[in-house]
Order: structure tokens, then sequence, then C-alpha cells
């Protein structure tokens, strides 16, 4: 039981490490945003429960096949993901660049898409745990683009 745990835990931890980036996070305060912007206390909760999400899609991925069984193009897929993922915070906080945050949300979503039918191809009903990541990936996009379009 320990052993799964901490393979959940070793499967979660990666996708939080976008966290410890020194950024400004107030950046977010100074700019114009659209009138449908959730408060800030939104994303810590929606982002959160969307890493675990992944994680259980992950997990199963894990625990169902060995790793070398495990198609190249689901790792590949996954690490674009993850890495397109990550890259928002470093971007549009790091670097306060509204248009990098937008093509970042983009690259997520569309890398997203493609995570979920990988997904479907190794564990079907598990793969429904990625749409809620792949609607927040397109109201991310919108609402990444509105805030780009509103601070030219």
């Amino acid at each position: 039981m320990l052993k799964k745990i901490f393979l959940f835990i070793l499967c979660l931890a990666p996708w939080f490490l976008n966290n410890l980036i020194p950024v400004d996070y107030d950046y977010y305060k100074e700019i114009i945003t659209p009138f449908f912007a959730p408060p800030q206390l939104f994303y810590g909760i929606a982002w959160t429960t969307i890493y675990i999400f992944i994680t259980i899609t992950t997990y199963n991925i894990v625990t169902n096949y060995k790793f070398k069984d495990i198609p190249k193009s689901y790792k590949i897929t996954l690490l674009i993901n993850y890495l397109f993922n990550q890259s928002f915070t470093l971007v549009f906080f790091g670097l306060k660049s509204n248009f990098l945050g937008f093509i970042s949300c983009l690259a997520t979503l569309i890398s997203t898409l493609f995570l979920y039918l990988e997904t479907k191809n190794l564990i079907n009903k598990k793969a429904n745990y990625l749409i809620p990541y792949i609607l927040l990936g397109i109201f991310a996009t919108i609402l990444s683009l509105s805030i780009y379009l509103l601070n030219i």
C-alpha cells in the first residue's frame, strides 16, 4: 500500500515544480483582464485538481503496463504536454509576456488533446479524467488570448 502511495506521489510531484520558479505573481493584478477572468483562488484549486486527474491516468498506465511496454508515442506526448504546461508560469509571470503565455496555453491545449487520445488507447475509461483538463485548457486559451488582446 505504501508503495502505491509513493508511486502516486512520484507521478504527481513534477506537476507542481513550476511553483518553485521565482516569478512575479502580482503581475496578474497589473494587467487588464476580461470580465470573465476568475479570481486568483480559482487557479490554485483548478490546477491542483487537474494535476491530480493527470496523475490518476499516468498512475494507472504505469501500474498496468511495464515501462518498456508503454508506447513511445504516449511517453513523448506526456513529456511535451508537461513541458508546455510548465512553461506558462515562466513565460507569463517570469517574462511577463502575454503573447508567449497565449502560445503556451494554446500548445498545452493541443498537446492535451493528443494526450487524451494516447491515454484513451491505453486505458479507455481513465482517459475521461483528462476531459476537465481539455475544458480548462480551452478556457485558459481563450482567457490568455483575451488578456493578450486587451494589453497590446
